[in-house]
């Protein structure tokens, strides 16, 4: 039988220039609510060594800071953590910033009092290395929180329609499963003596369905990065699959559109 080799490697490369493109900050400033609730969840005390884990422009770490915690944000993209460094500044916040990979955390074992990431981690191309990763840097009884869109999300089907564009590495798990009770499980296993999955759901809340597929064609780096590669007839095309998208899965309102994506709140406690 024969076996397929992945360049995890190759592809976090590619990855990298993915989320670098469009402005990912600019969605991670619609999305900021779910970071707060994530790290209110967590319940993290004063004092606390904390770290956000893919950070991006910094959403957990700065709630977490908000808190009194000591906090760390790791990310791949040092234009990103640019962003949340000057964000830490604009609200007086003191957070360390540092550029590393979720797979190969640059941190001693047992180092962090909570581990946190929101909707980061899970695309990690190689998911149990990034769970593991997880696990040793925590700290025994400390708290693992993290925020993952399900696969049945609208964020879900937003990758499902771009991957008809541009299909996904062969061989690699799908983020989404990090939003399901068994591939969590079977991801922190028996690293953890508790573990709670949540559901939640965030609205995502535009003018109308053309403004939504302005946006992310515009912002979201695993859209704009598809979009800009390809011709001006296939551009339409995915533009016009995200307005259907969109609208298929509104909500009723009287003003605007309002989108609900499914995710998990994950709390779990490091043996």
């Amino acid at each position: 039988m024969l076996t397929t080799t992945i360049d995890f490697a190759a592809i976090k490369d590619r990855q990298r220039g993915t989320w670098a493109s469009g402005d990912y900050a600019a969605v991670a400033a619609r999305i900021h609510a779910m970071a707060e609730a994530l790290v209110q969840a967590a319940d993290l005390p004063a004092g606390a060594e904390v770290l956000d884990v893919a950070t991006g422009s910094g959403n957990a770490a700065l709630a977490a800071a908000r808190c009194g915690a000591r906090v760390t944000g790791v990310d791949y993209v040092p234009l990103l953590l640019e962003r949340a460094q000057a964000r830490a500044r604009a609200e007086g916040l003191d957070i360390e910033l540092v550029e590393g990979d979720a797979e190969a955390l640059p941190f001693a074992d047992a180092t962090f009092d909570a581990v946190l990431s929101c909707v980061g981690v899970m695309f990690a191309p190689d998911q149990e290395r990034a769970a593991q990763e997880l696990l040793r840097v925590c700290r025994p009884g400390g708290t693992i929180a993290l925020a993952n869109w399900t696969p049945a999300s609208f964020v879900g089907d937003l990758f499902r329609t771009v991957s008809g564009y541009a299909p996904p590495p062969a061989g690699v798990e799908p983020p989404g499963l990090w939003g399901t009770e068994a591939r969590l499980r079977e991801l922190l296993g028996d690293g953890v003596t508790r573990l709670e999955i949540r559901p939640r759901e965030f609205v995502f809340r535009f003018a109308g369905a053309e403004e939504l597929a302005d946006f992310f064609c515009a912002n979201y780096g695993p859209v704009h990065r598809v979009y800009e590669g390809l011709n001006e007839p296939h551009r339409q095309r995915l533009h016009d699959d995200l307005v259907r998208l969109a609208t298929d899965r509104r909500r009723a309102t009287d003003h605007g559109l309002a989108v609900p994506s499914r995710y998990v709140e994950v709390l779990a406690v490091r043996r």
